[in-house]
C-alpha cells in the first residue's frame, strides 16, 4: 500500500489531545502522566509528556534540583502502551484497566527536568491473552533518557 494512503482508523490516532487521552485512560492530575499523543497504530505509540516546574513531586524531589522521578518516567512509559491498548482493543477496551506485571531492563540515562518535552516512545513485542509486553523509551531532543521492557495484564474494572 502507497504510504502516503492511510485507512480512516490511522487517520484518528494521529494527534490526539489531552481530552482524547482522558476518554482512553482513567488517570487524573496529579497521575495523568499523557499529555498528548502524536501516533497511535496497531503495534506503536508516540506520546508527549511536558515537564513543568509546576508538577508536584518536584516539590520533594528535589526542591534545589528538581528531576522528574524515574518510576513516573515509566509511568509515563505504561500509560502511553494503555493508550495503544485502548486502540487496539476498541469498543472491547471499555470497563477494563491496565495494569504492570513487571519491569525489566530499566535504564535511566539523563535526567529528566522542567522545561523537556518528552517523547515517550512504546513498542508493543508480545501479546498472549491478556498479557501484553511493551518496549518504551522516553527521548528529549532525540537523545534517549530512560528505556524499559515491561509487561502489563488487561482486566476489568
Amino acid at each position: 500500500m502507497d504510504a502516503a494512503v492511510t485507512s480512516d482508523a490511522e487517520k484518528k490516532a494521529q494527534n490526539l489531545d489531552i481530552n482524547q487521552v482522558m476518554k482512553m485512560l482513567p488517570h487524573r492530575y496529579p497521575l495523568l502522566l499523557v499529555d498528548r499523543l502524536v501516533e497511535v497504530t496497531d503495534e506503536s505509540a508516540i506520546g508527549i509528556k511536558n515537564i513543568s516546574i509546576n508538577e508536584p513531586y518536584f516539590q520533594g524531589h528535589f526542591p534545589t534540583q528538581p528531576i522528574m522521578p524515574g518510576v513516573l518516567i515509566i509511568e509515563s512509559m505504561a500509560q502511553t502502551a494503555a493508550c495503544l491498548v485502548v486502540n487496539w482493543l476498541g469498543e472491547d477496551a471499555h470497563g477494563k484497566l491496565v495494569y504492570f506485571m513487571s519491569i525489566d531492563s530499566a535504564r535511566f540515562r539523563k535526567p529528566l527536568t522542567p522545561g523537556d518535552q518528552v517523547r515517550v516512545h512504546v513498542k508493543m513485542i508480545q501479546r498472549r491473552g491478556k498479557v501484553w509486553k511493551f518496549e518504551g523509551k522516553a527521548v528529549v531532543d532525540g537523545a534517549v533518557c530512560a528505556e524499559a521492557v515491561y509487561t502489563a495484564m488487561i482486566l476489568d474494572r
